[in-house]
Formats: C-alpha cells, sequence, structure tokens
C-alpha cells in the first residue's frame, strides 16, 4: 500500500500545481552556501515575479572538482532530445571544455544585462574563446592585504615587493601552492611579471617546450621565498596578518572583506594589487544546448545579472565582486558599502590589474615547474 499512497500523493500534488507549472533546475558547483543562495534567495525572488514557476537546486560539490561532476551530468545526457540542467554555474577552468565540446547555447545576446557584462573572463576562459556563452556570476580577486602600520610605503609592483621582502626578512608570508589559491594566485602573479610571456601564459597557445624558459623566473622565486614566512593556507595568512607575525601576503579580497565584517580581522588593513597584476577568476552562468526551460533559464540568469539583485545577493550577502560592470552597481550600494568595496582597489584598478588564471596547460605546466625547481 505505500507504494499506491506515494504515488497518490505525488499525482495530487502534480494535479494541485498550475497548468502553466514549470521545473528551473538549476545546478551548481561550489560550496553549500551557492545552493543556499539559490534556494533561499534567488530562486524565491523568481518564484515570485514568475508564478507556477518552481525553482530547484542542485549542488555538485566545491571546487573544480563540483564543475567536473556537471560536466559528466551534462555529457552523459548528449544524446537525448533534452537535458534535465537548465542552468548551470562552473567555474572558469571548465566552461571552455563546455563550450569546446557543444554543451552550451550562446545565449548571452538574448540577456537583456548582456551590455552589463564588460569583463574580459567574459570573452575567454583560460585561453578558450568563451564570449556568449557565459554571464559572470561574480567575481573573486586576490590581492596583496598589508597592515599600514608597518609598511608605510607598500610595494606597487612585483619588482618592488622583491626589494622590499629582502628589506624587510619574514614580514611577507604566503601559503606557497597548498592550502589555498591565494597562495597559487601569487605564484602566478609572479610568472605574469618575472616570465616575459604574461599575455602567452593567460590566452594560449600553449607551448611544451615553454617551461624551459622560466629557469630565471623561477631561482628568482626560490631566492624569494628564503626571505617569506610559508603559511599554511588562505585562512592561515590571514589569521597571520590579524596577529601581527606578518605585515603582507595575498589573500581573497571577498575573504578579507568577509573576516573584516565578521570581526575577525584588524579592520586597519588594506588591500593593494602589485603591477603587473594578480589572477582573479569568476564563476558562471551557463545554458546547458538542450536545457528543457532555455527561454526561463535566459530570464533566470537576467534577474540574477541585474544591477539591483549583484547588489544585493553578491555584494551584501557574499562580499563578492560584482560579475557585471561595477559601476552599474553604484547605484544599489550605499557610499558605505561602495567604499568598503572599491576604497583601495578601485574598479578602474581592477580593471587594469585584475588578470586571468592561466591558460589549462601553463597552469598545470606551473604548478609541476614550482613543485620541481622552487620547493625542493
Amino acid at each position: 500500500m505505500k507504494p499506491s499512497f506515494a504515488l497518490g500523493a505525488v499525482l495530487a500534488t502534480a494535479l494541485a500545481l498550475p497548468a502553466t507549472a514549470q521545473t528551473l533546475n538549476v545546478v551548481t558547483a561550489g560550496d553549500t552556501n551557492m545552493v543556499d543562495y539559490i534556494n533561499d534567495y534567488l530562486g524565491p525572488k523568481f518564484e515570485a515575479a514568475n508564478p507556477g514557476v518552481t525553482v530547484r537546486a542542485l549542488g555538485t560539490g566545491p571546487g573544480d572538482g563540483g564543475s567536473q561532476a556537471l560536466y559528466e551530468k551534462l555529457a552523459a545526457q548528449k544524446e537525448a532530445d533534452t537535458w534535465d540542467v537548465d542552468v548551470g554555474v562552473v567555474h572558469q577552468r571548465m566552461a571552455g571544455q563546455l563550450v569546446a565540446e557543444g554543451l552550451l547555447q550562446s545565449y548571452r545576446d538574448r540577456a537583456a544585462t548582456s551590455d552589463l557584462v564588460t569583463a574580459a573572463n567574459a570573452e575567454s576562459a583560460l585561453g578558450v574563446d568563451v564570449a556568449g556563452y557565459v554571464i559572470p556570476m561574480f567575481q573573486s580577486q586576490i590581492a596583496l592585504a598589508y597592515n599600514p602600520a608597518l609598511v608605510t610605503e607598500p610595494p606597487q609592483s612585483y619588482a618592488d615587493l622583491v626589494d622590499w621582502a629582502a628589506a624587510n626578512p619574514g614580514q611577507f608570508g604566503y601559503n606557497g601552492i597548498t592550502g589555498g589559491m591565494a597562495g597559487v594566485g601569487f605564484v602566478f602573479g609572479w610568472m605574469y611579471a618575472f616570465s616575459d610571456m604574461a599575455e602567452q601564459l593567460r590566452n594560449g597557445p600553449y607551448e611544451a617546450d615553454a617551461p624551459a624558459q622560466w629557469t630565471p623566473a623561477l631561482e628568482g622565486l626560490k631566492a624569494f621565498n628564503a626571505n617569506v614566512t610559508i603559511t599554511p593556507g588562505n585562512a592561515g595568512t590571514l589569521d597571520a596578518l590579524n596577529r601581527g607575525e606578518i605585515a603582507m601576503g595575498p589573500v581573497w579580497m571577498d575573504m578579507f572583506y568577509t573576516w573584516v565584517a565578521d570581526g575577525r580581522l584588524n579592520p586597519d588593513l588594506k588591500l593593494l594589487i602589485p603591477a603587473p597584476g594578480m589572477p582573479g577568476q569568476p564563476m558562471y552562468y551557463v545554458v546547458p544546448e538542450k536545457a528543457a526551460e532555455a527561454d526561463l533559464a535566459v530570464k533566470f540568469i537576467e534577474m540574477a545579472s541585474s544591477p539591483e539583485v549583484q547588489a544585493e545577493g553578491i555584494v551584501r550577502r557574499f562580499n563578492w565582486l560584482p560579475g557585471i560592470d561595477a559601476n552599474a552597481v553604484r547605484e544599489n550600494l550605499t557610499e558605505a558599502e561602495w567604499g568598503a568595496l572599491f576604497t583601495d582597489v578601485t574598479p578602474e584598478l581592477l580593471a587594469e590589474r585584475g588578470m586571468s588564471m592561466p591558460q589549462a596547460d601553463y597552469f598545470r605546466a606551473i604548478l609541476e615547474s614550482y613543485e620541481r625547481e622552487v620547493a625542493n
């Protein structure tokens, strides 16, 4: 009797729904806060504006593994007429592969917010052309945090930082390439500064013999590391800054702002991005090629990428940088909120020095070279 009761309950629920009922399936990589953001904020907001629509969110897990799981879900359905994912949220490294394998729609021109998408990483994802296929959900940027009480004249470039670290041994701290991406991003920025191939590292083409040209840059990094404190991870760098054990180190800007807001970090600390720049990465909204509710998906992404929602959802709730042009979001923020986000690193500086992560093959090759030539 239990199966019959269950089936009856399902049928009763289905019959109770409006005749125009639609379900929008949103599948997101990332931590649980990504699913909560959809279930608690975006979903109810979209449902209220679109009677008869139910937004259902599913998380595939944190990090690139979460994006890999979404890729596998789409690839497994490739021969089906329609797929059960309408909106995907993926990391930058996976977006290019999804485009290359024909698993995504080019939808951006159909979105009313397309003109607000100005970031370079909305056109190229680690060297792969993704123009039209993605709208950034948010931008996350690595910067150097420093204590102005200890660093009165902060270095404005990687070259200046080398001299500063030599003059202040142990006062710069980072986590190398383990324990978090802030340290990894610092290493990528170092390679952009000292390899003489920054553009190629970011956009390709990949050349297998390129690592042989990196020896001077990597030897310089090994010498630099002799003057720094190696921290256990992203949080470890922030903890060391807060305790005064180090005076400067690379951090994720959103994590920095969240720790300050939570009272876990000295609010007098400041941020800078040294020349030529440091990497960041977005997460993207995408629409699968055979999404069952593609038009509804575009409408959902329009709402999620609107200045109002970017201000309330992305900035206020998470301290992330907007996925769209920050200046379009400004009128929806108080001056205090705008100042907290952009006083140290202005949108103009972010546009100049906020860079993408390396092209996927170079990404891997730099980490392997670090392990071989710097860590040993």
